[in-house]
């Protein structure tokens, strides 16, 4: 069958020889035919009902048919915050460990995911967001192409282009890096830039580069999207303008019936109480301006399926697929942030077009993270319960499952070194001593395990903070303690903090040793 693909592991197996056998010794190649590619793929600001799979009307098929053939988590928990929950996951670490606490910095006192990879043999590729001020190429990244700082403008990141409108930009100068370059004030070339298309074009550029090497790789694809500025392609926008016109409350009640029906949730999700205003009282413009808004955001999550929907497609053509773990998940919950002007250019374009800024707000950041309570930067669970995705069709044991093990982002380092049989490095990215991994691998969730985290996991990001161990959650934004039962009571309605006094004594005794620990670095 001349046309049948075959992977680069098969064609060496086909041969009699293993990657020993031409190197002509042994070395850490030869297992490689036996470990798994692996991909991550992050997005930025999104809610936990936006993608299909999860009870969101925008169209994901890419995504839901890896929902389908893997395992959804209902239970997985990032930091509330980019920066800090990009660190977690890279370093399998508190970000309060490795200096990514307060503020997007520099990485010290840890390794990474990519540079133990990398020790273990592994190719290491990233594109896309990484909100820090190191380079990804100097901590474990063979390829990186992307933004290295927050949040920029998806049409042109840097400055104005000859024939095109000012680009909106909060502030000049986003660091972007191309490999070892680091330039302040990317503005490329292309006129058809758009982050989440050029993120996966050198994503899928890396993957044919290094098509044909006996080992595997590791792809992080970090998308900003759909984090503000909302701008999208029009056709994309078209697929869902007048869509939201139905107002805040139909859509959410509308996510939270396919989320039942699809057994996502049950009785012990119960839907918070609403925070968005009465779309009745809003006038016909303003209405229409809010749909316009949805319409965006959701366009920029639909371009992103689409594109995942493209490096899926590229695995299969390489015959990977089978043996490529995906993992899919958000930094944080959908976002109330309202980022009203700026400081370094006018903003005076259509929603949606490259120069103006919008921001989706509170009303429609309800919607987003149904059924759960408040948003980004809170350490409930608006803002901390995250959709993750796991796919491997050659390890995973019950396709479609939906999981309740409670996890978090600092769990995925240890997951990953584990699926490609990788140690943790004994010194850190500068030759420093490091601490051991705070988190541990939920793998034998893909083999059908009911996976039970042995240690509390604790949260700490501006003035939230929350502490979970067992059935018990500790939670505060303005520093009075709130406590919830998360086994009856998973969106968080009923504080029980005056009923169980002796809960509340215990869990904050935790959380006060865990976070003298931090401050010592331990």
């Amino acid at each position: 069958m001349p046309n049948q693909k075959v992977s680069r592991r098969e064609a060496i197996k086909a041969m009699g020889l293993g990657a020993a056998a031409l190197a002509g010794g042994q070395s850490v190649q030869a297992q490689s035919d036996k470990r798994p590619d692996i991909i991550f793929i992050l997005v930025d600001d999104m809610g936990w009902s936006d993608i299909g799979c999860y009870g969101g009307e925008v169209k994901t098929p890419n995504l839901d048919r890896l929902a389908q053939g893997g395992v959804r988590f209902s239970q997985m928990h990032n930091t509330a915050k980019c920066f800090p929950s990009r660190a977690c996951l890279l370093t399998g670490l508190y970000a309060q460990q490795c200096n990514m606490s307060k503020k997007h910095s520099h990485f010290e006192n840890c390794t990474t995911i990519a540079s133990a990879l990398r020790q273990a043999g592994y190719r290491t590729l990233m594109t896309g967001k990484h909100h820090g001020l190191d380079n990804p190429y100097d901590f474990g990244f063979d390829r990186y192409f992307g933004l290295r700082d927050g949040a920029c403008n998806h049409f042109n990141p840097g400055f104005q282009r000859p024939g095109e409108p000012d680009p909106a930009r909060k502030r000049d100068g986003r660091a972007w890096c191309i490999d070892e370059k680091t330039i302040e004030g990317y503005t490329p070339p292309e006129k058809d830039f758009y982050s989440t298309d050029y993120f996966t074009k050198y994503a899928l550029q890396y993957l044919d580069e290094y098509k044909n090497e006996d080992k595997p790789f590791f792809l992080y694809l970090s998308y900003t999207a759909p984090h503000d500025p909302l701008m999208a392609w029009p056709d994309d926008i078209a697929k869902y303008r007048g869509k939201y016109k139905k107002g805040y409350a139909a859509i959410r009640a509308e996510r939270n019936k396919r989320q039942r029906e699809m057994g996502l949730i049950d009785e012990r999700f119960p839907q918070s109480p609403p925070t968005h205003q009465d779309w009745n009282a809003l006038t016909p413009e303003q209405q229409d301006k809010e749909d316009l808004k949805m319409a965006v955001y959701c366009a920029m999550i639909d371009r992103v399926d689409q594109k995942v929907g493209e490096v899926l497609a590229k695995v299969r053509d390489m015959g990977e697929e089978d043996n490529t773990l995906v993992l899919f998940s958000s930094d944080n919950g959908c976002s109330a942030e309202m980022v009203r002007s700026g400081k370094n250019s006018p903003w005076t374009g259509e929603i949606g077009s490259m120069a103006r800024w919008t921001s989706l707000g509170g009303d429609w950041a309800n919607v987003s993270n149904t059924p759960f309570r408040l948003y980004k930067n809170y350490s409930h669970e608006g803002g901390v319960c995250t959709p993750m995705i796991a796919y491997w069709p050659e390890r995973l044991k019950q396709p479609g499952r939906i999981s309740e093990a409670c996890g978090h982002f600092i769990d995925v380092m240890p997951t990953l070194l584990e699926a490609a049989g990788a140690e943790y490095p004994k010194t850190g990215l500068r030759g420093e001593a490091i601490p051991p991994m705070e988190g541990e691998s939920f793998l034998s969730v893909l083999d059908g395990d009911d996976w039970t985290r042995q240690r509390p996991i604790f949260w700490q990001w501006s003035k939230g903070k929350s502490v979970r161990a067992g059935q018990w959650k500790l939670v505060s934004w303005d520093g009075n303690w709130e406590l919830y039962d998360m086994d009856a009571d998973k969106t968080e309605i009923n504080d029980l903090a005056a009923k169980r006094p002796d809960v509340v004594r215990l869990l904050a005794a935790l959380y006060d040793e865990w976070w003298l620990r931090m401050k010592q670095k331990a």
